[in-house]
This record gives C-alpha cells, sequence and structure tokens, in this order.
C-alpha cells in the first residue's frame, strides 16, 4: 500500500469510528472517554479530563472533532513508541510485514518464532482493514500491540503451570496466610469470612482456622482472648468449600488452632467431612505409605493441619468404627530454655569447630537473647477427640523442639510452626542445619505475638532457607505482601511453587549468607524509558513529581536498590531513559520490585504503585533482550492498568 493511500486510509478508518458521535455537536469528557474506550484504548479518566481541559480551546466543557483527534493523538501516539515504530519503517507510515519481522527478530522473540508470529501479530492487533488485508501494520496497530499483554514483562510460560508437581510436598514454596479470618488488627478487628475467600482467590493453599468453643454446641472462629468478632466454624468451612480450587486445583491445607473441647471437636470432624465430602483426605494414600505425597497425588483434596494421636497406622485400623465419646491425651512441653540450652550443647557434634568458634558462637547466642534463663519443664496435656485427631494424615502440628531433636525423632508426616523471632535466631545461627531441616519436613513460620497490628515480616529471609509455609496477614498491604504476591504468580498463581534444586538436594552444602563459586550468576540492565498514565495521586492532579525505584530482593548479597531522577509535574509520560543495572548472584531465589512514587519533600514520598515478580519469570526476547512494558498495581494489590512503565530489558549470563 502506498503512503499517501495508507494515510487516506488512517483517516477514513479514524473517522468512521468516532464520526457518528459528533452527529450532534460537541461532546464532553464523560462522551470522551467512553470514545476511547471504544477505540480500543485504555485510559485513565482522570488524566483524560486533564488532557480534555488542556484542549477544550473554548472552555466550554465540550470539543469538536478536531480538537478530540489532538486528544487521541496525544494518548496513543506516543514519542517513544513512534521513535521505535519510524526505526523499523522504511517510510515512517507503514511497517511491511518484513519490517515487523526484523523488529520481533531484533527486540522481542526468536528467529524462528518472530516469522510465524508476525503475521498472527497484524491479523490480532492491526484495526484498519486495508492494512491488515495488505499484511501490513500501521502505528495504530503497532501501539496495540506494544500496549498488548504480550509485551508484559512477566513471561507467558510462567502464568500457567509448568513446573514438575510431582515431588514431594515438602520439595515446595506454599503460599500461605496466618490469621486468616481476620481482615484489620489482631486485636478488635472484625473477622470476616471475605479473609477466607479472597486468600483462596489469590492463590493461598494454607489457610489458619482459630477454633474456640461456642454457644449451642457450635464451634466458633476469632482471635482467642480478644474482642475481634465471631464466626461460625461451620461458615468458615462452607466458604473455603466453595472457593478452595476456584484459582488453583492444588491441595489446601486447614492450619487449626484448634482450643475446642473434645465434644466440639467432634462437631468440627462432623462438619469437615459432610462439608467437603470426597475431597478431604481422611486416609494415607496407597502410594504414599511413609513418605509425603506431591502436589499432584493431591489436587482437589484438602488436608487438615492439628495436633493428632497415634500413629497413621492406627488411624487406618480405626476407619469405620465408631469414634463419637472417644478421647486421647496429647501431651507438650511448654518451656523451650531447656532446647536452646540442648542445641548449644550440640555445637561440638554438629561441626561447628574449635572450642574457641564454639565459644564465640555462644556468646553471639546470649547477644541474641536466644539462651532464656532455665526452667522447670511444664507438661502441657490436652485432650483430642480421636474423630479429629483421624482426619490428621500429612499435616500433623508437631512443637518445634530443636534440629538435633527432628533429625533423630521427626515423622515425614509432621509439621513444625515456628515464631519469626526464633526463626530469624536460627537462620543466621544454623543455617546449614536449618535448610537441611526444611529439605525433610513442612515448616511454617508466623508472624510474632506483638504485631497486633497484624504488619508483617520480610518472608524473603525464610524462603532463602527452604521453609514452605510462610505465613503472612494477608489483609496488610505494604512490601512483604508485595513479594508474597509476586512470589506466586509463578507457576500459574497455582499457590505451590518447586524449590531451587540446592534447597531440596541433601547434598547441597547451599549457604543465603555467602557467596558461593557454584552459582549461576545473571547480569540484568534495565533502560527505564518512560512512564504510562501513572496512577494519581489522592489531590487528582497528575502535575506530580515522579520517580522509580527498582529493587532486587533475594539472598542477602542479591539485594540492590537503585532509584530514577524525579520528573517534574509529569505523571502522565514522564520519560527517564536511565539505565540500571544489576548482578544477580541467586537468580532461583530473586524477585524484582518496580515501585512508582510522587516526590514530597515535606511529608516524604507518596506510593503510587507497584509491580513484584520473579527474576527468573521475565521475558528474555532474542538475544536475551526486549521492549516490555510492567503493569502497575496499588497498596491492596489491585490493577491500575492502563498505568505502566515502559522499558527495555537484557541479560547477560
Amino acid at each position: 500500500m502506498a503512503p499517501m493511500s495508507h494515510e487516506k486510509s488512517e483517516t477514513r478508518w479514524f473517522l468512521s469510528k468516532i464520526q457518528d458521535e459528533f452527529r450532534g455537536g460537541k461532546i464532553n469528557v464523560e462522551k470522551t472517554h467512553k470514545l476511547l474506550e471504544k477505540l480500543n484504548i485504555q485510559c485513565n479518566y482522570f488524566h483524560v479530563k486533564h488532557i480534555f481541559k488542556d484542549n477544550d480551546r473554548q472552555k466550554q466543557g465540550k470539543i469538536t472533532i478536531e480538537e478530540f483527534r489532538a486528544i487521541y493523538r496525544i494518548i496513543v501516539h506516543r514519542e517513544e513508541i513512534v521513535e521505535i515504530f519510524n526505526a523499523y519503517s522504511e517510510n515512517r507510515r507503514i511497517l511491511f510485514e518484513s519490517n515487523l519481522i526484523e523488529f520481533l527478530t531484533q527486540e522481542q522473540y526468536a528467529v524462528e518464532k518472530a516469522k510465524s508470529i508476525a503475521s498472527e501479530i497484524i491479523q490480532k492487533y492491526e484495526p484498519i482493514d486495508e492494512v491488515r488485508k495488505a499484511h501490513q501494520m500501521s502505528l495504530e496497530g503497532f501501539t496495540r500491540y506494544i500496549y498488548s499483554s504480550e509485551c508484559l514483562l512477566f513471561k507467558e510460560e510462567c502464568a500457567k503451570v509448568y513446573q514438575d508437581m510431582t515431588y514431594p510436598l515438602s520439595d515446595y514454596f506454599i503460599s500461605s496466610s496466618h490469621n486468616t479470618y481476620l481482615v484489620s488488627d489482631q486485636l478488635v478487628g472484625p473477622s470476616d469470612l471475605w479473609g477466607y475467600v479472597s486468600a483462596l482467590v489469590k492463590g493461598c493453599r494454607c489457610l489458619e482456622i482459630d477454633c474456640w468453643d461456642g454457644s449451642q454446641d457450635e464451634p466458633v472462629v476469632y482471635h482467642g482472648y480478644t474482642l475481634t468478632s465471631k464466626l461460625l466454624f461451620k461458615t468458615v468451612i462452607q466458604a473455603i468449600n466453595k472457593y478452595a480450587f476456584m484459582t488453583s486445583e492444588y491441595p489446601v491445607v486447614l492450619s487449626l488452632e484448634n482450643h475446642c473441647s473434645p465434644s466440639q471437636q467432634e462437631v468440627m470432624a462432623d462438619i469437615l467431612q459432610t462439608t467437603f465430602g470426597d475431597s478431604l483426605l481422611s486416609d494415607i494414600l496407597n502410594d504414599f505409605p511413609d513418605s509425603l505425597p506431591s502436589p499432584e497425588a493431591l489436587k482437589f483434596k484438602i488436608l487438615v493441619k492439628n495436633k493428632k494421636i497415634g500413629t497413621l497406622k492406627e488411624t487406618r485400623e480405626r476407619i469405620g468404627s465408631d469414634k463419637r465419646g472417644k478421647v486421647g491425651m496429647w501431651e507438650e512441653e511448654e518451656v523451650e530454655a531447656e532446647e536452646e540450652e540442648e542445641e548449644l550443647k550440640s555445637l561440638e557434634d554438629d561441626g561447628f569447630g574449635s572450642k574457641d568458634n564454639q565459644g564465640k558462637e555462644i556468646e553471639t547466642k546470649k547477644s541474641l537473647g536466644v539462651i532464656l534463663f532455665p526452667k522447670k519443664k511444664k507438661i502441657r496435656k490436652l485432650k483430642i477427640a480421636l474423630a479429629l485427631s483421624d482426619l490428621v494424615i500429612y499435616t500433623k502440628a508437631e512443637k518445634f523442639r530443636s534440629f538435633q531433636y527432628s533429625r533423630q525423632y521427626q515423622q515425614f508426616n509432621e509439621n513444625n510452626s515456628i515464631g519469626e523471632t526464633r526463626a530469624r535466631k536460627l537462620s543466621k545461627l544454623r543455617v546449614h542445619e536449618f535448610i537441611f531441616h526444611t529439605r525433610k519436613f513442612i515448616t511454617r513460620i508466623y508472624p510474632k505475638a506483638i504485631r497486633a497490628d497484624s504488619s508483617n515480616f520480610n518472608p524473603q529471609e525464610f524462603w532463602n532457607m527452604g521453609c514452605q509455609m510462610v505465613a503472612l496477614n494477608f489483609q496488610t498491604p505494604g512490601l512483604p505482601m508485595d513479594l508474597q504476591n509476586g512470589k506466586f504468580l509463578d507457576n500459574g498463581g497455582s499457590g505451590y511453587i518447586l524449590k531451587p534444586h540446592f534447597l531440596r538436594d541433601i547434598k547441597s552444602k547451599f549457604n543465603p549468607n555467602i557467596s558461593a563459586n557454584d552459582n549461576d550468576p545473571i547480569a540484568i540492565t534495565i533502560r527505564l524509558i518512560s512512564g504510562i498514565q501513572l496512577p494519581l495521586s489522592s489531590s487528582s492532579s497528575n502535575k506530580l513529581d515522579t520517580l522509580v525505584i527498582i529493587e532486587v530482593f533475594g539472598v542477602p548479597n542479591d539485594h540492590m536498590k537503585r532509584q530514577t531522577r524525579v520528573i517534574k509535574k509529569n505523571a502522565f509520560s514522564p520519560r527517564w531513559n536511565e539505565t540500571f543495572t544489576f548482578i544477580v548472584q541467586v537468580p532461583e531465589l530473586a524477585l524484582l520490585r518496580f515501585v512508582v512514587e510522587n516526590s514530597g519533600l515535606i511529608a516524604g514520598n507518596e506510593f503510587l504503585g507497584q509491580y513484584t515478580l520473579p527474576v527468573l519469570c521475565m521475558s528474555k526476547g532474542n538475544f536475551l533482550k526486549s521492549y516490555r512494558r510492567v503493569p502497575l498495581f496499588s497498596r491492596a494489590g489491585e490493577s491500575l492498568e492502563p498505568a505502566s512503565l515502559f522499558l527495555y530489558v537484557w541479560y547477560v549470563k
């Protein structure tokens, strides 16, 4: 198609799409916004409003067809996109299919894929019939392609389950929540079913349920000894049953904090069985009598995590028997001081070297408060209804005493829960033992009790240890939940991510705190080109002073933070064109986070949006480089489309 005829066809196409809207004269800002959407252009209404105001020459709140065309060009024909288009177009008006193949080959895809996909891209994104039929692409089509999901930074392959799901459960990171029923603070806030529903919709696979005796023989769920409101256990289980497998088909673990009497435990068992039916795992799988099954083997299954009486063999022998009124006694030691002393005594056995080094280790432990004043052991006895106990198969809750104790006595189906404070100390002082432990046993880390405001810890430090269930308060937005949401984008958002081989291989000497020579590092270079319709502040002004922070989270040596300069009074199309390079030693554990802020000198910077993803889920394109778009999300994790960042990424291995 000749350049002049192309220009005419573009004009005809544009007028055919909009002229009906102007038959009655000028249009207002609301109709302008709707007309842009009709043209398949995603727009933030407030940005449109500001641009409309700047182009309304008569200042009457209505615009002509020519003024609309000017607004359209401002929003759609962005300079940075036009520059790329012109670089590959022979006449700066159209891309022939060969031009598009060249662009795709050089920037986006492998050669063979580029050839096969070019025609498909033209058919999918070119809106002008005459251009599309000529197997060409206009700037209109090219822009729509660049704005599409095909050009997102997140790799399409990671958006589906692609990992091997046949390894034991302990070989996976499992998306886990803490006090799932709470939607606010831990003391006086409401309990709400929405806590469970929203967690499941986000792909969470381990839910926590605090169970207490309720009136009329109805167990209730709430945060005990606080003023938080109460939910019926029955309604919680019904909600979980409805949403359990809506996002992911892989198993859901119900972590019960059970404070109920034996009689109400029997009620709980009955509710679980009648509600979940065959989905409730109540017996060992024949293929896994003495080892943890895989997520694949447990598809569409609900697992109960609770204290358990007796062995799995005894449980199987009781199948079909009447368990009403039958109770077992469960005992545990309440004080941990002696266990910590026992860990210190085992230093020499665990290979910590000379007595001088051991002494230093002990002094370090004292400075961190690991050694407590010796107390007499107290034995806590609890009555467990066999009806509930027998529903616990592969997720038996077992108190963590010490790594030495676990090596000697812990069974394959016993899981530990460790508070963040103790887990952090162990991650600093007993790294190899910690990782050895998580290779064999499912380990859950939960927030410390003083987090009454439902704040969260950084989960990365415990993923580095191979901890499977790092439980966070899903209701609390911020950095920790950004990392959680970003990490579990991987593997189709299934809530299960296969741990790196060095956290599964029993021969591995991996230590996240030490740089090793056997890593496979990568260098990531990011040219942050521009921002696209960035989120507006609470004032709704588009004259914001915008900046971007790019940060890598992973093992301690990989943590890096870079920041752009501030672009004054521009949230619609700020241009940075700044380049940053990140050397990532352990990419298997690394996350990349983009944060957009409005610079403020007095009140500090204002958060506008963020996006986090695993480093290995970044699209690499051909020659390990490509143009990509980063969609932005709110503090609460909601999409802010079309707000995004436009960048060019390349890799060196």
